[in-house]
Formats: C-alpha cells, structure tokens, sequence
C-alpha cells in the first residue's frame, strides 16, 4: 500500500497595517528607492517627474539600495527620516 502525503498548507491569515497616506503630495519631498535592477531607476525617475509635475510634489530624490534582495540599508533610511516626507519604493523586474 502506498501512502501519499500532501505537504501543503492553508496560509494563516495576517492582517497588514498599512502606513498613513497624505491626503495630498502637494509641497511633499519625495523619496525613490531604487533596488538596482534593470531600468528601475529609469521607471522611478519618471514617476518621481510624474508626481512633481502633476500632483504638485515639491521634490523627487533617488536613493539607491545595494541590491534587491536586501532592504533599504540604514544610511538610506536615516536620510529618508530626515528629508523626505513620502517613500516609492518596490520596484521588481
């Protein structure tokens, strides 16, 4: 007799908290976190002009991480805390 085992599982669920939005980018400093892979720092340059220009934000700064599979070092977060008001960050391939 043959015993199969299937090794899957339900995912528990977990709830996420996400972090407040503003309620406008008007006059916002804008930070982009760029995670090295290819043309990401080309999109986010553009969504950072997109936002300067169309929402009013009153700058765009690019801040590049040492690779994508690591978070944000914390020279960048510190920076980030400090000039910025608003992050985009999690660009994929």
């Amino acid at each position: 007799m043959i015993e199969l085992l299937d090794p899957t599982l339900e995912a528990p669920a977990q709830s996420i908290a996400y972090a407040p939005r503003p309620a406008r980018l008007e006059g916002t400093r804008v930070a982009l976190i760029e995670n090295t892979k290819f043309n990401s720092d080309r999109l986010l340059q553009k969504i950072g002009d997109l936002l300067i220009k169309e929402y009013g934000a009153a700058s765009a700064r690019m801040f590049r991480k040492h690779n994508a599979s690591v978070p944000a070092h914390a020279e960048i977060i510190e920076e980030v805390r400090k000039t910025c008001d608003v992050v985009v960050a999690g660009i994929g391939d």
